[in-house]
């Protein structure tokens, strides 16, 4: 993770200088800069662009609620209000402070608060990769799949549809139906909406016959169509949750998800 890039805005110079101390045990903190009003503040958010404003909130002039109602939601950095008075936490925390530090600062409240907005930025990290991944789903699988759309591709030939058996009798289930395949042994459990569809075959076989563009395994026992999902969530030790526009969720490893990755980018 990189750096937290911190801009300190105080009109007392003491008050700042005691940030700084304590922001300089932090080995992962930027002190950017330095402000002692909420005009230059204002302005010094807007050129460092910085992830995080320690912001006194009575200043002459413009105070701290004052700079962030100036800044536009997307513009905001997270906002560490400091005050020597306890009566505006309530507002701050409306205004979707991390949090609300008591002057004097205290070292360790700071040191939790920064822990808090690292995981929040892994958090926000995490969500920009998930809508990545999306977006190149969207790009590499734009077109609503048909026959047609899942035909020959370069010099290689993709089904088009796969033959199973039901009551008795044989079925051509179109592959752009399939919402999601699953292994169960030495079977295949095609999810076609409310139907699922049972085919004797190995699912890395399977595999092989389907459009990259519009089919990618998520896990050792699990194929997904592309355009069935709807987004991509965070879950346990570095797997995902992918939830499909039906509702279903399906759990994708890490390392698929690398190799997912992959196939969209080629």
């Amino acid at each position: 993770m990189e750096g937290i890039r911190t801009l300190i805005v105080d009109d007392e110079e003491l008050a700042r200088k005691a940030v700084r101390r304590i922001l300089k045990e932090e080995s992962d903190v930027e002190i950017v800069g330095e402000c002692a009003d909420g005009t230059t503040a204002l302005k010094r958010i807007r050129e460092l662009t910085p992830d995080v404003v320690c912001l006194d909130i009575q200043m002459p002039g413009m105070g701290g609620f004052d700079v962030l109602k100036a800044l536009p939601e997307e513009e905001r950095p997270f906002i560490l209000f400091m005050t020597a008075y306890d009566e505006h936490a309530i507002k701050a925390f409306e205004m979707h402070a991390v949090d609300y530090l008591l002057k004097p600062v205290d070292a360790q409240r700071t040191r939790r608060a920064f822990a808090h907005i690292r995981q929040m930025q892994l958090q926000e990290q995490r969500a920009r990769r998930y809508d990545e991944l999306l977006d190149s789903i969207k790009r590499f699988s734009g077109i609503e799949p048909n026959e047609e759309a899942i035909g020959i591709r370069g010099d290689k030939q993709y089904a088009s549809r796969v033959l199973v058996r039901k009551d008795g009798s044989m079925l051509f289930v179109p592959v752009a139906d399939i919402d999601w395949i699953e292994a169960d042994r030495n079977y295949m459990k095609l999810h076609v909406g409310a139907e699922v569809h049972v085919l004797r075959e190995r699912l890395s076989r399977l595999h092989e016959t389907l459009d990259p563009r519009l089919f990618a395994r998520i896990h050792r026992s699990t194929i997904v169509n592309l355009l069935r999902i709807k987004e991509i969530q965070p879950w346990f030790s570095g797997d995902y949750v992918v939830i499909l526009k039906n509702g279903t969720q399906l759990r994708m490893s890490r390392h698929f998800r690398e190799s997912m990755e992959r196939q969209l980018k080629s």
